[in-house]
C-alpha cells in the first residue's frame, strides 16, 4: 500500500516546481526559434504566477495556464526576430536555480514529515 502524505507546503512547493519548468520550457522554446524570421520572444512574470497559483491553491482551485506575454525592450535583427541568447541563456540559469531550490525545500519537507512520523520511537 502506498500511502502518500500532503501538506499545504508540499502543494504550494509543487506549484513552485510546475511554473520553475513552464519557465525553462518557455526558454527553450525562445532558444529553438533564435533563427525564425518574425519570431518574436515570449516570458512571463515569474511572481505574479506564483502569486496567483497560491490564491488558486487556497481557494481550492486546481492550477490554471500560465499567462504569456511579449518581452518588451529587445532589439530586433532585420528579419524581425528579437530573441536575445544571452537574456535567454540568463533566463535559463535563473529557472533552473528555482528549480534547484524548490526540490531542495521539498526534501526538507519530506523530512520534516518523516521526522514527525518517526518522533515516537
Amino acid at each position: 500500500m502506498n500511502t502518500q502524505i500532503e501538506t499545504r507546503m508540499c502543494d504550494q512547493l509543487a506549484r513552485y516546481l510546475d511554473l520553475a519548468t513552464s519557465q525553462v520550457k518557455l526558454t527553450a522554446a525562445n532558444m529553438a526559434n533564435i533563427d525564425t524570421p518574425g519570431y518574436r520572444a515570449v516570458g512571463m512574470d515569474f511572481e505574479t504566477e506564483m502569486r496567483g497559483a497560491l490564491e488558486g491553491l487556497d481557494q481550492g482551485r486546481a492550477p490554471g495556464a500560465v499567462h504569456l506575454k511579449a518581452v518588451d525592450g529587445l532589439v530586433s535583427r532585420p528579419d524581425g526576430n528579437n530573441v536575445s541568447l544571452d537574456r535567454e541563456g540568463l533566463n535559463l540559469a535563473e529557472a533552473q536555480l528555482k528549480f534547484k531550490t524548490g526540490v531542495a525545500l521539498l526534501r526538507q519537507e519530506n523530512q520534516r514529515i518523516l521526522d514527525a512520523i518517526h518522533s515516537d520511537k
